[in-house]
């Protein structure tokens, strides 16, 4: 018996490598060979070969797979690898890379990588014994959860703003009506930034397959993120400000191009607004009662039995005709389109796209066809070059119909079913691959197909907007949340989502203000469209068989709150179109969560103060539920002034503030510089010739960078733009313009600083000449604002100010005070 026992014993281990290599889970193991380059290693481990590179100081790659490394290809990365200089060495058990940023040690004995900061603290490490390692064709990365470790990011994903403890899936759906805890959305962005001990570090998964993430959601131990196929691809980046993260993130995946002006401006919007007549009715409404506005939006009801590139007559006998005459009253159209092309002999555009072989296939070779909103539809793959040449060419429609925007919509794809086949074939640029590769990046495709097109057929900068997308879309596309339920917590998650997205390298953020599915009480309709004045894309939009939601059909008390918070937005227009010229330039979102700028403050994790953000560099909003009587804000470090009445509130606290439908909480930080305009009726329509720049008082200096041009042409890229770097110094005690940049003229022939927060007996002075300062109140709800400072506020809570006009000369203006 103790023979039999041993001889099993012996058996056991002898085979146990063999034992081992049946298993179900598949690791690295240990290095085989290393090749050493300038900055980069490559290698063979006993199961995978890998690659890890450094693309610059601040951004390690790291790739892994079962099989040899094949050509390097992304839809998501545009940036290259910068010359870097990176020290590399090697030990019997380790290589290290390092950088002047960051150091990463890559454990040969078995495969594992950790990244540390040039004196030692750990960022993030590979979890041990686990690591990376496949499932089938499923790759995944596990990493050590870190002590009091948060999550933010992963663009469009409802919940709380620390994602801890929380598991998420990346599948672009159509999810109408979707719970505020619904996952997953319309899109895929897979980075996240991680935070703890006064560390952040963000990592960017580059693969289209079906993505999977888990911050401790069901486990203690690790956070994780993999996806279900493909190799295993991702970035690590560190830097010691989240908005470094960013731009670094945005290096990789592009930054937006320059908004025209017009999209920046309130959007109205329904499904669906036909026929002309109707169309008419609601811009001329909207100028007779003085709502500024600057787009209207076409839902599907506009084309002829849903067919794309086609109008249908009978409602819109002439499209090109009324859609001028909308240009001369201020107005431009944005049409809506879907993927699918309904199969229909003798149609123009199913046929053209027939004989130019541009609709993805089944194996066999035949069309794939699903059911849309014009029926059977075949689908353009816009994953091939042919098929993006031919929808680029389609777009020629929409110019010569007088078209200034294409909303591109169901582009996830979005199909009666919901589940298209997993062996539909897709080019995927020259690498054929099946739809379960292309899915999360058909939508992004769809829309660069798009965006390019409106370049070659469009004489202005187009706009263009989508529901689904990928990592980098924000090179193409505006994005919106889709369709979103008309409640009070679908209003505060929204905030989220936009917020979330902008941490994700998306800019051009917005949601249906006043919500899409179901019927808005009062107050919510109040409060949202209050809060939309705030956001990146403030477009009202509401569903078949709703309520009518434009600013005048709740009454006339709520019209006049509305006239006044969209007139706001159009007095800071200035400020914010200069905010989309920063995005352009760092990829920092207009709107900004507080982990941006307060990354370490444990309080911004606090889901009391989640839904609080800034707009632009200055504006801080809280939003609350229109039903809240009193609410929590949280003031960060800082001075803080109430936008409306100047009352000052020191930062690093807590305060209780009472609530009114007819107010959004709005502050201002301390040593911010906010440009405001007159009102104007719509972007097209040129304010006075005076820019009020309001600077407000504070204990740290701001480098503020002011921006204009003329909104529309792409003159900006051959230097035909304004800019001009504005700086608060309170040490020195000076307001300085720097000498203006560019060759274009501004539109303001005179700068009014206005000062918050001063001394009231202060004094100013330009060079030696003492200037006169004049007492003002200014009301921040009423239209005459900032035109005439000395006349009636239509707000009756004002803040006294000082204030002086000066020349707008191009060269530098220095004030002191």
């Amino acid at each position: 018996m103790k023979y039999i026992k041993i001889t099993f014993l012996l058996a056991c281990v002898l085979n146990m490598p063999r034992l081992m290599a049946q298993s179900p889970v598949l690791t690295p193991g240990n290095f085989e060979n290393v090749t050493i380059g300038d900055q980069d290693i490559t290698f063979k481990t006993t199961n995978a070969y890998g690659k890890i590179a450094a693309y610059s100081p601040a951004i390690i790659r790291v790739r892994l797979d079962k099989k040899p490394l094949g050509a390097d290809f992304s839809y998501a990365v545009t940036g290259t690898p910068q010359k870097t200089k990176v020290n590399i060495t090697q030990t019997d058990d380790a290589v290290i890379l390092l950088t002047d940023s960051l150091k990463a040690v890559i454990q040969k004995k078995p495969f594992s990588i950790a990244f540390y900061t040039t004196d030692g603290k750990a960022i993030s490490q590979d979890e041990q014994g686990l690591g990376t390692s496949w499932i089938g064709e499923s790759v995944t990365t596990y990493k050590k959860m870190q002590d009091d470790e948060h999550f933010v990011g992963l663009g469009e994903k409802t919940g709380n703003l620390d994602r801890k403890g929380n598991g998420y899936t990346n599948w672009n759906s159509d999810v109408y009506g979707y719970s505020v805890l619904a996952d997953p959305l319309y899109s895929t962005i897979p980075f996240y930034a991680g935070i703890h001990h006064g560390l952040a570090y963000g990592i960017f998964l580059d693969n289209t397959y079906q993505s999977d993430f888990n911050f401790g959601a069901s486990n203690n131990r690790f956070s994780s993120f993999g996806a279900r196929g493909g190799e295993m691809n991702y970035y690590f980046i560190y830097h010691k400000k989240m908005a470094d993260i960013i731009s670094s993130y945005t290096y990789l995946t592009g930054r937006m191009p320059l908004p025209p002006l017009w999209s920046l401006g309130y959007q109205q919007n329904r499904y669906s607004y036909y026929p002309e007549a109707e169309v008419m009715r609601i811009a001329q409404t909207l100028r007779e009662k003085r709502i500024p506005a600057d787009g209207i939006t076409l839902d599907i009801h506009y084309m002829d039995r849903y067919q794309l590139f086609t109008w249908n007559k009978s409602r819109f006998p002439d499209p090109a005709r009324m859609n001028a005459n909308l240009n001369k009253m201020g107005f431009k159209t944005t049409v809506i389109v879907d993927p699918g092309i309904k199969v229909e002999k003798g149609a123009p555009a199913y046929e053209s796209g027939l004989k130019q072989d541009v609709y993805i296939k089944y194996p066999d070779g035949t069309q794939y066809t699903a059911q849309v909103w014009p029926g059977w539809c075949n689908f353009t793959d816009f994953t091939s070059e042919k098929g993006r040449a031919w929808w680029r060419n389609q777009v020629k429609f929409f110019a010569e119909s007088g078209v200034s925007g294409i909303w591109n919509d169901m582009n996830e794809i979005a199909t009666w079913g919901q589940k298209i086949p997993d062996n539909v074939l897709f080019d995927y640029d020259g690498k054929p691959t099946t739809h379960l590769q292309a899915h999360n990046v058909y939508g992004m495709q769809m829309v660069r197909s798009s965006y390019e097109g409106a370049l070659q057929n469009f004489k202005e900068r187009p706009f263009i907007l989508s529901r689904s997308g990928f990592a980098g879309m924000q090179r193409y596309s505006a994005i919106w949340t889709g369709d979103n339920r008309a409640e009070e917590d679908h209003m505060l998650q929204g905030v989220r989502l936009l917020n979330s997205l902008g941490m994700s390298g998306i800019s051009f953020t917005g949601m249906d203000i006043g919500g899409f599915t179901g019927n808005p009480t009062t107050s919510l309709y109040t409060r949202w469209m209050e809060l939309g004045a705030f956001i990146p894309y403030f477009r009202n939009h509401t569903a078949l068989n709703t309520r009518a939601a434009e600013p005048w059909a709740f009454g006339e008390d709520v019209l006049d709150i509305v006239r006044k918070y969209i007139s706001l937005r159009y007095e800071l227009m200035p400020y914010i179109y200069s905010s989309f010229y920063e995005s352009t330039q760092t990829g920092m979102p207009v709107m900004r969560s507080l982990a941006i700028n307060y990354t370490f403050d444990p309080k911004v994790m606090d889901a009391t103060y989640q839904n609080q953000y800034e707009f632009g560099n200055g504006i801080m909003v809280a939003p609350f539920e229109s039903t809240a009587a009193f609410g929590k804000v949280y003031f960060p470090e800082g001075n803080w002034y109430d936008l409306y009445t100047g009352t000052e509130q020191k930062g690093g606290q807590e305060v209780t503030i009472p609530l009114k439908v007819d107010k959004l909480p709005v502050f201002v930080k301390g040593g911010s510089i906010i440009p405001m305009q007159s009102l104007v009726q719509s972007t097209s329509e040129m304010p006075t010739d005076t820019l009020s720049v309001h600077v407000y008082n504070g204990s740290k200096a701001n480098h503020y960078v002011y921006y204009e041009d003329d909104g529309k042409s792409f003159g900006y890229q051959k230097g035909d733009f304004y800019k001009r770097a504005i700086t608060f110094d309170p040490d020195k005690h000076t307001i300085t313009f720097d000498k203006a940049d560019g060759n274009y003229k501004s539109h303001f022939k005179y700068i009014r600083v206005v000062l918050h927060g001063f001394q009231q007996s202060a004094s100013v002075k330009t060079g030696n000449d003492k200037l006169n300062l004049q007492d003002s109140a200014i009301a921040f709800l009423g239209a005459t604002a900032n035109t005439d400072p000395q006349g009636s506020a239509a707000s009756s809570e004002t803040c006294p100010v000082k204030y002086v006009t000066i020349g707008n000369a191009a060269n530098r203006i220095q004030l002191n005070f």
